[in-house]
């Protein structure tokens, strides 16, 4: 149920303030004096300990930490994160400009947004962002690793 108010809430209130930037992907809003974690929609962004994770985290706080935002939730996922796509006041969306800039993957696993994959491809084209360096691995390939029990303290030098 309090999912569904989550939901709910977005929709008769849209604009929020960014209060908090955890990472390259995730950020909390507040919202009525409430506190809400987001998760942007069809991106994955270098995890804490991975190379560009620093300067992804801090492009994300440059485009949106203080401001207000419209939040377009598409799903709650298994962390508790509203999934959502961001919108700028000036009308940008957050997922095209943090892949644009190189700055995440477009997480075709989620999402298949052409227009994403798309600027991932002018990214990777134009060396942006994380794609300078010689062979980036993605969150996700990393995420399974771990599962798997692997370090991977070592790959990141």
């Amino acid at each position: 149920m309090h999912h569904l108010l989550i939901l709910f809430l977005f929709f008769l209130n849209p604009p929020t303030k960014v209060i908090s930037i955890a990472d390259g992907d995730t950020f909390t809003i507040l919202q009525n004096n409430q506190q809400t974690k987001i998760r942007i929609d069809a991106i994955d962004a270098p995890e804490k300990g991975m190379p560009y994770y620093k300067v992804s985290k801090q492009y994300l706080s440059d485009l949106c930490f203080g401001k207000s935002v419209t939040v377009k939730v598409s799903k709650i996922d298994r962390y508790g994160r509203s999934v959502a796509r961001i919108t700028l006041s000036d009308g940008r969306d957050i997922s095209t400009e943090m892949i644009k800039a190189g700055m995440a993957w477009h997480y075709k696993k989620y999402s298949n947004d052409k227009v994403l994959a798309a600027l991932e491809v002018a990214a990777r084209s134009k060396r942006a962002g994380l794609w300078l360096d010689k062979n980036p691995i993605a969150p996700w390939d990393i995420r399974k690793l771990h599962r798997r029990g692997i370090s991977t303290k070592g790959y990141f030098k």
